[in-house]
């Protein structure tokens, strides 16, 4: 899928630097938000910080528009500091699991006081006796993501872009994998920052965005079915010639939703 020598140290050091559908899409509306899902954004495990972050973010909404229910077995990809994890945990509840596939870190990698790196993070979480349905595995390169079974959702925010960084990288093949990696009738879910419509993956490294157009077409390509769309994150102030960390924008950054599901 990805040449291992690359992939680890180029995922690393894109999100520890980090720490739209044609017409006749279906276009999501919000409905009413699920209790198990209210009860997890309410959590009081959550830092104040991501706290901070839920009325640019949305989580009950994009939580719900998931279709995530308790019981359900979640891969999340690349979690980093896990704003979503520990509402994961606790919506999919002790009858539900979330895997954390997390890239090792590089040997030798330089440690920053102050500075865990997303392995840290991730196991920090796993540790934590308030999300005892947590997992880490350490995200393989190829022969499939190393879970126990097939998954009923596929979730990844904020880093699909970035699958296009790293030196090597087969898009094909790593959504193949994630198609591989669900049960069928599964979900693939994709939040990520939305780029200017035609300039497909030219700048997921200079801009750390995506043409959603894009994304959704390598994602059907490996056999997904888009289910459809959400506007919740959607914001028509944002130029698309920023990169996402410019202090104008960041954390308001035009953002799409997409959600496929796997046939069968």
């Amino acid at each position: 899928m990805i040449r291992e020598s690359t992939w680890l140290t180029a995922a690393l050091a894109a999100m520890v630097a980090l720490s739209a559908g044609a017409a006749n899409a279906a276009t999501h509306k919000h409905a009413g938000i699920p209790a198990y899902i209210t009860a997890a954004v309410a959590d009081s495990g959550r830092p104040d910080a991501d706290r901070m972050r839920d009325a640019n973010r949305k989580p009950a909404q994009t939580l719900a528009f998931s279709g995530i229910k308790p019981g359900d077995e979640v891969a999340e990809l690349i979690p980093a500091a896990g704003y979503y994890t520990r509402m994961l945990s606790k919506v999919v509840g002790p009858s539900g699991h979330i895997y954390l596939l997390v890239p090792p870190s590089p040997p030798n990698a330089p440690r920053r006081p102050g500075r865990p790196d997303m392995m840290d993070m991730a196991n920090a979480l796993a540790q934590n006796p308030a999300y005892p349905n947590v997992t880490v595995l350490p995200l393989k390169m190829s022969g499939g993501f190393g879970l126990p079974q097939p998954v009923d959702l596929f979730w990844t925010t904020l880093n699909y872009h970035d699958l296009h960084n790293i030196p090597g990288a087969d898009l094909g093949a790593f959504n193949q994998e994630v198609l591989d990696a669900l049960k069928p009738g599964g979900v693939y879910f994709v939040v990520d920052h939305a780029a200017a419509a035609g300039t497909g993956v030219s700048v997921t490294r200079k801009l750390h965005r995506i043409d959603p157009a894009a994304a959704r077409k390598e994602i059907e390509a490996a056999g997904f079915k888009y289910v459809g769309h959400s506007n919740l994150l959607r914001n028509p102030k944002d130029p698309h010639t920023k990169i996402v960390f410019d202090p104008s924008i960041r954390g308001r950054t035009d953002q799409f939703i997409f959600k496929f599901r796997k046939p069968g």
